[in-house]
């Protein structure tokens, strides 16, 4: 038996606001806001927060001196039109890109997050 329905995740970032917004905007989630802390959520119940965290500083990906410690695989259908979008709502394509099944960007506060095809 399952002890929760969803995990929720939380991402720390300098403005929880604007990262929600992002991601909120980007995979049309509801986005609440509140200070210091923010979330999207989908129809369905899942979660995304985001927190704000003092000194916060991005990962740098591929190198580990500051490591991304996690990120996310959106699934797309196209990703070149994935990756028009997601660029037109303030990600940045990552310079190392080490597959062709999948492309690495980075969003508004710096974190490594890809686009996927199945």
């Amino acid at each position: 038996m399952a002890i929760a329905r969803f995990p929720s995740l939380v991402l720390d970032c300098a403005d929880p606001g604007a990262l929600a917004t992002f991601y909120g905007t980007m995979l049309d989630w509801k986005v609440e806001t509140s200070p210091g802390w923010a979330e999207i959520r989908a129809e369905y119940g899942q979660v995304i927060s985001f927190q704000q965290v003092e000194n916060y500083r991005p990962p740098q990906w591929p190198g580990q001196d500051v490591p991304q410690q996690m990120h996310l695989d959106v699934i797309v259908d196209d990703l070149d039109g994935g990756e028009a979008a997601v660029v037109a709502l303030g990600a940045t394509k990552h310079d190392h890109q080490p597959g062709e099944t999948f492309r690495v960007f980075l969003d508004p506060a710096g974190h490594p997050f890809c686009l996927c095809v199945s």
